[in-house]
């Protein structure tokens, strides 16, 4: 695991500690630095991150609430995974508000907002031709930030941003299973293209059913108990430099 002893109070010092060290566990546990059944030792921990127990204690109370910790009886803290009925919670949910979102962004896009969608779908095509398979992921959740923020409603982005950290928790998994990132390159190129129509029946369509392929996929190749699909981006991209 890479070096992350720095110091987090110098680095953002308009933040308090606990919020510091709160989104440093969180961003490690989102990008599978720190893999499911991680034990959260606070002596490591606080020592790792240069900071007491306390705003420590105050993090993984906030990630427990989260749902990317949990409290395993005589183990303590540890980073929480997944079972199958928790990915098909999760995107049975999703599937409603991508959906939702799909739909309001054909009825009123900006300019801009389009534009921007359209060189996420361009430079993911351009991606996957030329074999950059680390940059698909980021690509592609660019899209569906894009896609997100065209929605008006603000229960539904509340519901977005609660899921986002599991959602692109778990998308990284997705880099494991064969096809599933050229599936979604294709889903998202129309996507996009029934945005660009003004077609909203049509792009709402086109993301559920891709948000249900992409679970069906998940379940068809889940098993809680290998760890060796749990490779995020940090372990990925150290293994580019390394080889």
């Amino acid at each position: 695991m890479a070096d992350r002893s720095a110091q987090p109070a110098q680095e953002t010092p308009h933040r308090q500690l606990k919020d510091v060290v709160y989104l440093r566990l969180k961003q490690e546990i989102v990008d599978l630095e720190l893999l499911p059944g991680y034990p959260m030792r606070e002596v490591e921990l606080a020592g790792r991150l240069g900071v007491s127990k306390t705003p420590l204690r105050e993090a993984l109370v906030r990630l427990q609430r989260e749902r990317l910790v949990e409290l395993v009886p005589y183990k303590g803290a540890v980073v929480s995974g997944y079972d199958r009925e928790d990915l098909k919670e999760i995107y049975e949910l999703r599937e409603l508000l991508e959906g939702a979102c799909a739909r309001e962004a054909a009825e009123h896009i900006s300019a801009a907002d389009l534009a921007e969608l359209t060189r996420m779908v361009r430079d993911s095509e351009r991606a996957w031709a030329d074999g950059d398979v680390d940059s698909l992921p980021e690509l592609l959740e660019a899209f569906d930030r894009i896609v997100y923020r065209q929605t008006r409603n603000r229960r539904i982005r509340e519901m977005i941003e609660n899921l986002s950290d599991h959602l692109i928790r778990i998308g990284n998994l997705t880099v494991a299973i064969p096809g599933r990132l050229e599936g979604s390159v294709r889903q998202h190129s129309a996507i996009h293209d029934a945005i660009t129509r003004r077609d909203p029946a049509a792009a709402e369509r086109l993301m559920r059913e891709h948000v249900s392929s992409v679970m069906a996929d998940q379940l068809a190749a889940f098993d809680p108990d290998d760890t060796s699909a749990w490779v995020g981006r940090g372990a990925r991209a150290r293994k580019s430099e390394n080889d």
